[in-house]
């Protein structure tokens, strides 16, 4: 019951993000956001996760990591109240980068307390596989029953129905929780965390801005690569930074967060704008969007029950070679689609299968990865940024094949994201090749 509790609020966090995919255009024209803006959808949200995840684990630690996670579950209800019920724009974007901030709170606090909760290694490993199982339903699902729900009763209502699970959430954690903090007096950078979020923020908005303005654009490129490099010399500077650069200067470490990246852009933040290629192609209706999207999802339910006898039989860096080709390759595959026309449906479904075989078999695997190529007293901090260079990953991704994608969502168009998208898995094979060692077995740099 515990360990399913806290999988709860982690299904909630990654619900919210590939539910909505295939409610955009709705979302979009009843709020006013012009479609080169529908990317700030999604990354509102994760910029305001990604931005406060560090922070989050800090708080968690110094005041109490059950109290985080009931913190960031009533946030995220407050937060998907006012997403529900908005009326404009400003009001919906806020309420987003709020939701987002809750849920790096609610996450953090729930892994946490799993460690709490369950200290003998047996028992931790089950809860957090029943965590991630959680995780991955909502993750795979979230397209489907955005589909239904929006078409149903609108895409209110798929921020409304958070709401019960939040209430559940917040009845059942004090029942079942025991509270722990460290007492280690964590330092608290709230500068590097705002520097760390204007970065993302200019990059994104420079990346959006391409079509259009592209002397903004490099500006925006160019603050953002200074602020960036502000961040990294203040943390190489602290005694105890919140993330060390240091972990990225060895030749794994740079690979797998390659990796972390190219799975994020080559496969979910694809996952964004596939309905609204299957909507434009073929004029499906939301609902059947989201049913045909399990092509793309559905491995990430069953694959990954194999993915540690694949591991041992063929090591880490074939296995996440074969998996960034299979993605690369559906990406080919969509862009084929994209430039044959509706009657090449059969392209679409094998683009979507092969992205989602690749996904299942690299996602769930690369965070071993990284824990295990890190010093052993870094893994804490290794594992922060694991998450970071995923939803980074996400939110760049996002904003970069949104601006590929056609104002006027003309088919052939789409071939553009697509095949950025391919190219990103691509470059995720040579990091495979040349960056990580051949072996999984507990090589650290």
């Amino acid at each position: 019951m515990t360990a399913a509790t806290i999988g709860l609020a982690a299904a909630l966090t990654n619900f919210d993000v590939t539910s909505v995919v295939v409610v955009l255009p709705s979302i979009g024209t009843t709020l006013g956001i012009p479609v080169a803006n529908w990317a700030w959808i999604i990354d509102a949200y994760s910029l305001a996760f990604t931005a406060t995840l560090l922070v989050a684990g800090a708080l968690a630690d110094r005041f109490g990591r059950r109290r985080m996670l009931l913190i960031g579950n009533a946030g995220f209800l407050v937060a998907s109240l006012a997403c529900g019920l908005a009326w404009n724009s400003s009001v919906f974007l806020a309420a987003r980068a709020a939701q987002g901030a809750a849920a790096a709170f609610l996450v953090t606090g729930g892994f946490a307390s799993i460690a709490t909760v369950f200290p003998e290694p047996e028992a931790r490993a089950r809860a957090f596989g029943i965590a991630g199982v959680a995780s991955g339903v909502a993750m795979a699902l979230g397209p489907t029953l955005g589909g239904i729900i929006g078409t149903g009763l609108g895409w209110r209502w798929i921020f409304l129905a958070n709401l019960p699970f939040c209430a559940l959430i917040a009845l059942a954690v004090p029942q079942l929780v025991v509270e722990l903090r460290d007492g280690t007096g964590k330092p608290l950078d709230w500068l590097g965390v705002a520097i760390l979020t204007l970065t993302l923020g200019l990059i994104i908005q420079a990346i959006l801005e391409a079509r259009h303005a592209p002397v903004r654009m490099a500006v925006g490129l160019g603050a953002g690569a200074a602020l960036g490099g502000w961040f990294a010399i203040r943390q190489r500077r602290q005694a105890r930074p919140m993330l060390d650069p240091a972990l990225l200067t060895s030749r794994p470490m740079i690979g797998v967060t390659v990796l972390l990246m190219a799975v994020s852009v080559g496969y979910w933040s694809v996952l964004v704008y596939l309905p609204l290629y299957l909507g434009t192609a073929f004029g499906w209706t939301a609902e059947t969007v989201g049913l045909a999207m399990l092509t793309a999802t559905l491995p990430m339910l069953v694959v990954p029950l194999f993915g540690d006898r694949l591991v041992a039989r063929l090591g880490w860096r074939r296995l996440f070679t074969v998996a960034l080709g299979l993605i690369a390759l559906g990406g080919a595959a969509l862009v084929l689609s994209a430039l044959v026309g509706p009657a090449a449906r059969v392209w679409t479904f094998a683009g979507m299968a092969l992205i989602g075989l690749g996904a299942a078999l690299s996602h769930p695997q690369l965070s071993g990865a990284v824990i295990s190529l890190a010093p052993p007293e870094a893994s804490g901090m290794a594992s922060a940024l694991t998450v970071i260079a995923r939803q980074a990953g996400f939110a760049l991704g996002v904003a970069m094949l949104g601006a590929l994608t056609p104002i006027g969502l003309n088919v052939v168009g789409f071939a553009w994201p697509f095949g950025s998208a391919a190219i990103a898995a691509v470059c995720g094979v040579f990091a495979c090749l040349r960056l990580l060692p051949p072996s999984s077995g507990g090589i650290r740099s």
